[in-house]
């Protein structure tokens, strides 16, 4: 299952009854569907399946030691996955259902393989009808990355899965487009502070006023980085080069690129006169971030070189918008 030719992966309207219980019993017997979040579009396998896990990483050519995110129906559903639910978890978790995952030390149902070696495992409540309804209808945790190939701009359509795992999932669950466009914020509650390892719709500053003191993963600490996924392989990059300026300064750099004869847009959220590609987006910070991966997707499409994109202000989703942006140009 998942691996047939190009043009063989169903798509069903995800708010459809029959469409859910048909990709229950996909999940149930092992196999790959994709569905929608609030977050992004994820790729689900029973988490606690190894055969079915593997399957995640064959299709998305993901790094084996890349861990991945178990999505729960409630809290009870966590609770079971974990060997202690400590309070501060239970305080963060009133943010459920939503684009918060909690990593907490996992008990001996979640396997290795989920895990990716790790003694943690990573979880969350999705905010979203069509994949509660998945969740409840099939019973199971589900490990669910981002339904995309590793390393490329995560899917906020149904289109922008089948465009990168035709063929390599057993179905589709079309949601329409997904309500944040950025992965979900990542907190640690294993150490001595709850500590930020990604950044998402869920902001520092709302944990802060939640939960307290709120420390922040400093690049050089890989024992922390490797707990959550997102952060120490190539993420959310297109093809074409992507090029991060300050706001205000995009047409000195696509000067540049069509000076040594690239193709190239630029992405900002302002009017520009005299550039031949220009992908407004909105002012909105929120709005901004959901549209942000649908816009480097079409752009890529479009055969360009080079991607050139203005820095946001880094407050609230800002930040997260940055981090993204960041790596999709380190890429």
């Amino acid at each position: 299952m998942g691996t047939g030719p190009k043009g063989q992966t169903p798509v069903l309207p995800g708010g459809e009854v029959g469409a859910i219980a048909r990709a229950a019993e996909v999940l149930r017997g092992g196999g790959l569907v994709a569905f929608p979040t609030e977050t992004v579009y994820g790729l689900g396998a029973d988490a606690l399946a190894p055969a079915a896990i593997a399957k995640i990483f064959l299709a998305k050519q993901r790094p084996a030691d890349n861990p991945l995110i178990v999505h729960v129906a409630d809290v009870d559903g966590a609770r079971a996955l974990v060997r202690e639910f400590p309070a501060l978890a239970g305080r963060a978790a009133t943010l459920w259902p939503g684009p918060l995952t909690l990593v907490l030390r996992r008990n001996e149902r979640v396997p290795d393989a989920t895990t990716a070696g790790q003694d943690t495992v990573a979880l969350r409540v999705p905010d979203h009808p069509v994949a509660l309804a998945l969740l409840r209808a099939c019973g199971r945790p589900l490990a669910a990355p981002s339904a995309n190939r590793s390393g490329r701009p995560s899917p906020t359509l149904a289109q922008h899965v089948l465009a990168d795992l035709d063929g390599r999932v057993d179905l589709i669950l079309d949601g329409g487009p997904t309500r944040h466009g950025l992965e979900s914020t990542v907190l640690d509650l294993t150490g001595r502070r709850p500590l930020l390892l990604r950044r998402g719709a869920v902001t520092l500053e709302q944990l802060q006023a939640l939960l307290g003191e709120v420390d922040s993963v400093e690049d050089g600490d890989e024992a922390a980085r490797a707990r959550s996924p997102g952060l120490r392989h190539r993420h959310y990059a297109p093809r074409a080069t992507v090029e991060l300026v300050d706001e205000g300064t995009g047409e000195i750099a696509v000067a540049r690129a069509l000076a040594a004869g690239q193709r190239v847009a630029l992405v900002c959220r302002r009017d520009v006169r005299g550039v031949a590609i220009v992908e407004r987006l909105p002012d909105g910070l929120p709005a901004y971030a959901q549209a942000l991966f649908a816009s480097l997707r079409a752009l890529d499409a479009a055969g360009l070189d080079r991607i050139v994109v203005e820095a946001v202000p880094e407050q609230g989703i800002g930040a997260a918008i940055m981090d993204r942006l960041r790596r999709a140009a380190a890429g």
